[in-house]
């Protein structure tokens, strides 16, 4: 499968994820994450595919998967509950084509009261992105609290 480099946001189509979503998911993720300057998963691919498997298949109360999906194939994923946005990833060969503001302002419908999320400190882009769509610096720490123990930026909006 080739994801479509010329992708439209007109051309997506945003769904909830499905079982048969999860290795397009995961690919996504795993790929995205290399591209992007971000710690190395601390995870084998393995441990990653559980982990979003269950996030698909057995939701934690009020959490919800959705993806963006352009000829029939995943191409981005949003992860998040009435309040935290877990985790957004556009497939590096479809960044720049409209897919994470889509899935951002699908969040933000369904969120309506607020949401915060944490993106590593080096990864400019992101935080750039986030910055873009009216998210705010919350808060800043030296990443001693997370598994990467890389300093991060929680950002929240409104």
């Amino acid at each position: 499968m080739n994801i479509t480099e010329s992708a439209t946001p007109t051309e997506a189509v945003l769904r909830v994820a499905e079982p048969e979503d999860i290795a397009e998911i995961v690919r996504t993720y795993v790929e995205a994450r290399a591209a992007a300057p971000m710690p190395a998963p601390i995870y084998p691919e393995s441990d990653i595919r559980e982990w979003l498997a269950v996030k698909v298949l057995a939701p934690q109360k009020g959490s919800q998967v959705w993806v963006a999906e352009v000829d029939g194939v995943v191409s981005a994923f949003v992860a998040f509950t009435p309040t935290w946005l877990d985790d957004l990833f556009v497939h590096p060969r479809a960044q720049g084509t409209g897919l994470g503001t889509m899935l951002l302002d699908l969040v933000k419908s369904l969120t309506p009261d607020g949401f915060g999320l944490w993106v590593f400190e080096m990864n400019t882009p992101a935080r750039a992105f986030y910055t873009r769509h009216g998210l705010r610096e919350a808060e800043r720490t030296d990443g001693s609290a997370n598994q990467e123990k890389t300093p991060d930026v929680r950002m929240a909006w409104p």
